[in-house]
C-alpha cells in the first residue's frame, strides 16, 4: 500500500464534491445566459431556449439522484438476499478518499483467491437487515477530521449505530486506518467497535489499527485473513523489509508429544543490535527445503547458480527460488531464467511471539511444526525448526506489538494462554520480573506434563523464587475429562475477582480455535459483560491470538 490512511483523515470527498461542483457551474452559466439580457443581447427565442436547457439539465440530474438510489437500493436488497442464501463474507468499507476502500478491496480479493465467497459493499449501503442476514463480517474504516467517520458512514450511523442492535449470530472483523498525530486515533474504528460489542457480535480475530498507513500492521490483517481462509500461502500485499539473523539454537521440546513437535529457536542478528520489547512480534520470510529447490531445477533443466537481477535485487536464480513459490513445470517451459524469475512470488511472511527479552542475548520463539494435508510440513514453520541450517541466514523483522505490551507499572498480571502462546507470556514474565515486579499470576494448558511444559524448569523456579505469586496449570490429556485454562480459569473465580479488584491486567495469547474464545466466555460468565468491556476499555484486558 503507498497510499497513506492518514490523507483519509484530511481531505473530503472530492469524487461527489467535484460532481455538484461542475453541475452546478454548468446550471449557473444557463442561468446568467438565460437572464442577463443586457450582457448578451440574445433574442427571445434564445433565451427561451436556454431556460429550457437549464430545466433539462435539472429534470436530469435530479432523475440520475433518483435512479443512484433505486440501484443501491437494488444492490442492497440483492446482496442481503444472496448472504441470506449463502456463507458468503461481507467486506465493509467506509472511505473518505480511497484508502479504506482500496484496502477493502484487496481483502476481498484475498479471500476470493483462497476460493471464500466475499462480497465488497460501501457501509452506507449497509442496513440492519443486510447484518441480520450476515454471519461474517470484515470491517475496514477510516477516520476523518477529529475523531470522525467518513461521510459516506452517515447513513449507517443513523439507521444503525444510534443504539445496539442483537447482532449475537455475528462475527467480525476490524480494520481501522488512522493517525496518532491525531488525538482521536481511529476514532470512528473504536465507535464501531464499542458498539458492535454493546450489540453482542463476537470477533474472529482481535481488530486491527493501521497508524499512517503501517505496512507492518496492513501484513498482521493479511495474517488473520489467511487463518480465516484457511489459504496460508496468499501473497503479501507489500514485502518486509528483512533483516539478516542467524538461527543458533534449535532444540526440541516435547519429544513423545501427543501434539505436533515443538521447538526453542535462538536467533541473533547479523545486521544491527537486539531491540524490541516484550509483547512484540516477529515476521519471517520462510524458504524451501534446498532439496526441493534442487528438484526443481534438474526438471526443466536449469542453471541455479545463474546470476539475474530483478527489481533493483541481485541474487541466483537459486536464490530467487528458494524464497518463492515455485512455478509449474508447463508454465515456464521455454523460458528464459530472467522470464522465470520476474514471474516468481514470493512465499508470504509468517508471524511469531517473542518468548524472550534483549538482556537474554538472543531473541527466542517457540514454534510447532505444522502439517499440510499431505502431511509435508507448513511453509513457515518446517522452514525454521527443520529447513533451515544450524548458523545459517533466515530473513527476520521484528514488528512491535504495542497493544500487548506490558503494564508500565506494577500493578497484578494475570497471564493467561495454551501451546506456544506461552512464548509470548514468557516474555511478559521476563520483563516483570526484570523490573522487580512479583504480583505474577500465570494459567498455562497443554495436552501432558510429562511432555508438554515448556521451559517447565525456569518457570518452576520463578514460583519457588516468590517471581510468581500463583501458578495454575491444566493438561487437557490427563485423567478423564478434559479440561482447559478456561475451566481451571472457573476453578478460580473468587481469586480473579479479587486481583481484578486491586487492578489487575489480564494477558491472553495462544489459540484463538477453542482457548481465547473459551477465556473471553468465562471472564464474561465470572465478571459480567460490562466489566470486562470496561477492562478492555481501559487498557487491562489485551489478546495476542492466532
Amino acid at each position: 500500500m503507498n497510499a497513506s490512511a492518514s490523507t483519509e483523515r484530511k481531505q473530503p470527498a472530492w469524487g461527489n464534491v467535484a460532481l455538484c461542483a461542475l453541475l452546478a457551474a454548468l446550471v449557473g452559466a444557463l442561468l446568467i445566459w438565460h437572464l442577463r439580457e443586457d450582457a448578451w443581447q440574445l433574442p427571445d427565442a434564445s433565451r427561451w431556449l436556454a431556460a429550457t436547457a437549464v430545466l433539462l439539465v435539472w429534470v436530469g440530474f435530479t432523475a440520475w439522484l433518483g435512479w443512484r438510489r433505486r440501484a443501491i437500493e437494488q444492490a442492497a436488497s440483492s446482496l442481503s438476499n444472496s448472504v441470506a442464501g449463502g456463507d458468503a463474507v461481507l467486506v465493509l468499507f467506509a472511505s473518505q478518499t480511497g484508502t479504506a476502500e482500496q484496502v477493502a478491496w484487496q481483502t476481498t480479493q484475498s479471500l476470493q483467491q483462497a476460493g471464500m465467497p466475499a462480497q465488497l459493499i460501501g457501509l452506507g449501503d449497509v442496513g440492519a437487515d443486510m447484518l441480520a442476514a450476515a454471519s461474517r463480517v470484515l470491517f475496514v474504516v477510516s477516520t476523518t477530521g477529529d475523531g470522525d467517520a467518513p461521510d459516506s458512514a452517515a447513513r449507517f450511523i443513523t439507521q444503525c449505530m444510534r443504539t445496539p442492535l442483537d447482532l449475537s449470530h455475528l462475527r467480525y472483523g476490524l480494520l481501522a486506518l488512522g493517525d496518532r498525530d491525531y488525538d482521536d486515533f481511529c476514532g470512528f474504528g473504536r465507535q464501531l467497535l464499542q458498539w458492535l460489542q454493546h450489540s453482542r457480535a463476537t470477533t474472529l480475530f482481535d481488530p486491527v489499527e493501521v497508524d499512517n498507513g503501517d505496512p507492518a500492521a496492513l501484513r498482521h490483517w493479511q495474517h488473520h485473513l489467511a487463518l480465516l481462509s484457511g489459504a496460508t500461502e496468499l501473497p503479501d500485499w507489500q514485502r518486509p523489509d528483512y533483516q539478516r539473523w542467524q538461527l543458533i539454537e534449535r532444540t526440541l521440546l516435547n519429544p513423545g508429544s501427543q501434539g505436533g513437535a515443538c521447538f526453542h529457536i535462538a536467533l541473533r542478528p547479523l545486521d544491527g543490535a537486539l531491540a524490541w520489547q516484550a509483547g512484540d512480534l516477529v515476521e519471517i520470510g520462510p524458504r524451501h527445503a534446498a532439496a526441493d529447490v534442487e528438484r526443481w531445477l534438474a526438471q526443466p533443466p536449469f542453471d541455479g547458480s545463474t546470476w539475474l537481477t530483478h527489481e533493483g535485487r541481485r541474487a541466483s536464480l537459486r536464490e530467487w527460488l528458494m524464497e518463492s513459490h515455485l512455478p509449474a513445470y508447463d508454465d515456464v517451459r521455454g523460458c528464459t531464467p530472467a522470464q522465470v524469475v520476474a514471474a516468481l512470488q514470493a512465499l508470504p511472511h509468517r508471524e511469531y511471539s517473542i518468548a524472550s527479552l534483549p538482556s537474554d542475548g538472543a531473541l527466542h520463539l517457540l514454534v510447532r511444526c505444522m502439517q499440510r494435508d499431505d502431511g509435508t510440513p507448513g511453509i513457515g514453520s518446517g522452514w525454521l525448526t527443520q529447513h533451515a541450517e544450524l548458523g545459517g541466514d533466515i530473513a527476520l523483522r521484528i514488528r512491535p506489538n504495542r497493544a500487548f505490551h506490558a503494564p508500565a507499572d506494577d500493578r497484578p498480571l494475570i497471564l493467561i494462554g495454551n501451546g506456544t502462546g506461552l512464548a509470548g507470556l514468557r516474555a511478559l514474565l521476563k520483563s516483570r520480573i526484570e523490573a522487580g515486579y512479583g504480583r505474577n499470576w500465570l494459567m498455562f494448558g497443554e495436552r501432558q506434563l510429562a511432555h508438554d511444559f515448556f521451559h517447565g524448569d525456569e518457570i518452576m523456579r520463578w514460583r519457588e523464587e516468590g517471581k510468581l505469586a500463583r501458578l495454575d496449570l491444566v493438561w487437557s490429556r490427563e485423567g478423564g475429562a478434559r479440561l482447559y485454562v478456561q475451566d481451571r480459569l472457573r476453578e478460580a473465580a473468587v481469586e480473579l475477582r479479587h486481583w481484578v479488584a486491586a487492578g489487575a491486567a489480564i494477558y491472553v495469547c495462544g489459540s484463538l480455535a477453542g482457548m481465547a474464545p473459551g477465556v473471553d466466555y468465562a471472564l464474561r460468565e465470572m465478571l459480567g459483560d460490562e466489566a470486562v468491556e470496561r477492562l478492555r476499555d481501559e487498557g487491562r484486558y489485551r489478546r495476542d491470538v492466532y
